[in-house]
């Protein structure tokens, strides 16, 4: 009885120390102990029987049972029993039951043994596994502590405390070299299951490293007062920062540098020198632009809300410093506004400007019949184009400096004309090239449009619906390293993605694919595409 009692006692001390070892629950660790147990019975008593262990948890007291199931007809004697049998386990046995059979204890052999430990440690190896994950899914987006574990093949192993993470070359700062024993900061920026554990991801490149040093350096960004609204940046070189202020007291560029630089100097030591530009944020695009691109100064921007891109006019002297060392600057001001940003100075808007003059001067002289000097007035009041002069109001173009009524219902009458043959030029070329007529009913599809398609060969309401965004719009790889473009159907027609899908959409309606308003499902462009 002693031994007996030495036995149990002796196999809760194993749970609670294997338990604490690997912070795992108690119960998880008794259970594997169970499942153990259970399977070395099998090997002694049958593989087929169904047997299951039970610990008491409080006693360490261990009862095994072989589980039979109540039937009409044995097929099984390792796992059936008749009614008969069972009613003399338990009088109220009905069929479908299943009955406990006691087993007494027995010793276990070396190969049992040696088995139910592997089976011990597989369950606890799972169930640390699992608490790893558990822990650390929630963790992503929070700047963690390590010790460097070992480095293979330039990816560092990281040891948390409670787990182990990885840290790939191109997540570490260039030129960045780190030694086993060294203490390290990183962001988790992924955590996933992975048939051979949790896998946890770290990077000391990501923007939001940088902006998670700063909320634990600046007291006003961990209260909330100051906010960061976007970051960009070139690792180890240097990166931009838009911050804003919730209390008009509070300078939240002042906040984040800190007494005499000493809170952005914390965050550019942790980033091994990397320079950081602190700039307002501001809810107006062009002055946030503006502001971006500091150090430089702007003159002029010319914002496309459309295209959501930006010419920004600086002066001759700035140019260099505005794009920065190999364009550095700017495509970090670009990925900090999400916009693209042209950058040209005063001598080349101007050049621009004048060669854009002459071109629109020289179509109104042509397309109008009229003098240069005419064109250069329509010009100059801001026309762009013959459509704008044949649908303008009528008093509009009277009440320009030197016209006259008579002289606007002229104009118009000759840009109606212009349009009119224009028009039947391109109806006789989209006839040329095979496009059907029903083509043009298609809401949104323009006679110049028709004659691109005609070129792209699509030529059937059914060619257009089978189109994919890509096809009309063009799209870009990458390719040996460089950018490749590919064409679509409709450049340089100035026609936004969303457009160039509500076309296709309208096509398909038109096609009888799908019905009005009915949303495309997933993967339609991609199988249209393939098509």
């Amino acid at each position: 009885m002693v031994a007996v009692s030495a036995n149990r006692l002796e196999l809760l001390q194993i749970a609670d120390a294997v338990a604490r070892e690997k912070s795992i629950d108690r119960s998880i660790v008794i259970a594997a102990m169970e499942d153990a147990i259970a399977k070395a019975a099998r090997s002694r008593y049958g593989q087929e029987t169904d047997i299951h262990a039970d610990i008491n948890a409080r006693t360490g007291e261990l009862r095994l049972a072989r589980h039979l199931l109540v039937v009409d007809e044995v097929e099984n004697t390792a796992t059936e029993i008749t009614l008969d049998g069972a009613r003399r386990h338990n009088p109220a046995a009905q069929v479908g039951d299943t009955i406990a059979d006691t087993l007494p204890p027995f010793d276990f052999g070396r190969i049992a043994a040696q088995s139910a430990k592997q089976v011990i440690v597989q369950k606890v190896r799972e169930a640390e596994r699992d608490r790893q994950y558990d822990e650390y899914k929630d963790r992503i987006g929070d700047v963690v502590n390590g010790l460097v574990k070992r480095v293979e093949y330039g990816n560092v192993v990281v040891d948390l405390g409670r787990g182990e993470g990885i840290l790939r070359r191109d997540e570490l700062l260039p030129r960045e070299t780190v030694k086993t024993g060294d203490r390290i900061r990183a962001y988790v920026y992924d955590v996933r299951r992975e048939p051979r554990g949790p896998q946890i991801f770290l990077s000391r490149t990501h923007p939001q490293f940088m902006a998670k040093l700063f909320a634990q350096e600046v007291p006003e960004i961990y209260d909330g007062i100051v906010e960061i609204k976007a970051v960009a940046r070139d690792p180890g070189s240097r990166a931009k920062i838009a911050v804003i202020s919730r209390d008009q007291s509070v300078d939240p560029v002042g906040a984040c540098v800190g007494m005499r630089g000493s809170r952005v100097q914390a965050v550019v030591n942790e980033l091994q020198g990397e320079k950081i530009d602190i700039i307002p944020w501001n809810p107006d695009i062009a002055t946030f632009i503006v502001n971006a691109l500091a150090p430089a100064e702007v003159v002029k921007v010319v914002l496309d809300e459309d295209r959501e891109r930006i010419e920004v006019v600086v002066p001759d002297a700035q140019l260099s410093l505005a794009i920065g060392r190999r364009g550095q600057n700017v495509r970090l001001a670009t990925q900090l506004t999400g916009w693209d940003i042209d950058i040209m100075t005063e001598q080349e808007e101007s050049e621009r400007r004048q060669k854009e003059f002459a071109e629109r001067t020289k179509m109104f002289a042509e397309a109008l019949d009229l003098d240069e000097m005419m064109g250069q007035l329509l010009t100059s009041e801001g026309f762009t184009s013959v459509e704008e002069i044949a649908y303008v109001q009528l008093q509009e173009l009277a009440s320009i400096e030197g016209f006259d009524e008579d002289t606007a219902a002229e104009l118009q009458a000759r840009a109606l004309k212009h349009l009119a043959e224009v028009e039947e030029a391109l109806d006789a070329r989209r006839t040329e090239l095979g496009v059907d007529d029903d083509l043009k009913t298609v809401p949104g599809v323009t006679s110049k449009m028709l004659v691109a398609f005609g070129e792209n060969d699509i030529k059937s309401v059914e060619d257009l619906a089978g189109c994919a965004t890509d096809d009309l719009v063009g799209w870009t790889e990458r390719k040996d390293g460089e950018t490749v473009r590919h064409a679509g159907a409709l450049d340089g027609f100035e026609l936004s993605r969303e457009d160039a899908e509500a076309l296709v959409m309208q096509a398909r309606v038109a096609a009888g694919w799908i019905e009005a308003d009915e949303p495309a499902a997933d993967g339609d462009d991609a199988a249209a595409g393939e098509a």
